[in-house]
């Protein structure tokens, strides 16, 4: 039962948090209250303010998190884990905020909005490198790799990817081959 209840106040508490980022996003940070995060997200304004004491303490706690749904520890480096990696990746980050709205976070020049990006984004790409430098460790990928810069083009290439329409998760899965192919070449060892 308990554990139960907790589900349901992390569903709540997500859907609060993606209700206030897509009225900032859309409208700008001072569109952002009580009442319009209410009515976007479906959670009354009185579930809202137990959380929160008013705008000021939601924008705050505003945070998004994929560091738990992102653990590639258990996959030994290879071609297939490559490419169930990008496909954790591309449906973690578009289920839980869109990745429209990553980019268009990334292109703000409010810091507030850089910072929750990049509060998503670094775990990320954290657990992206260190597949990698596992792989390299290994073997399994050619070594010298330039882990962060790999996972700078995956995110590029995953905004892109989105902003020309496709969302679908049969998408996702073509989108994770073709960049798997992608970065076979590069990071394959040497034969």
């Amino acid at each position: 039962m308990a554990e139960t209840k907790e589900r349901q106040r992390e569903r709540t508490d997500s859907k609060i948090m993606r209700a206030t980022l897509e009225i900032m996003i859309a409208q700008g940070i001072g569109a952002v209250n009580i009442e319009s995060v209410a009515r976007r997200s479906g959670v009354a304004k009185t579930t809202i303010y137990r959380r929160y004491a008013n705008t000021d303490d939601l924008i705050r706690h505003l945070t998004l998190s994929v560091a738990p749904s992102l653990d590639f520890s258990a996959l030994e480096p290879s071609y297939e884990s490559l490419r169930t990696v990008l496909r954790r990746i591309i449906d973690c980050f578009d289920e839980e905020f869109e990745l429209k709205a990553i980019g268009v976070v990334l292109s703000s020049e409010n810091d507030h909005l850089r910072n929750i990006a990049n509060s998503v984004i670094e775990p990320a790409a954290e657990r992206f490198c260190d597949f990698l430098r596992r792989g390299m460790a290994s073997g399994a990928f050619r070594g010298g790799l330039d882990a962060p810069f790999l996972f700078q083009t995956v995110l590029g290439s995953m905004l892109a990817y989105k902003a020309l329409g496709a969302a679908t998760p049969a998408a996702h899965a073509d989108w994770a081959s073709n960049m798997t192919e992608l970065l076979w070449a590069s990071i394959r060892p040497a034969q």
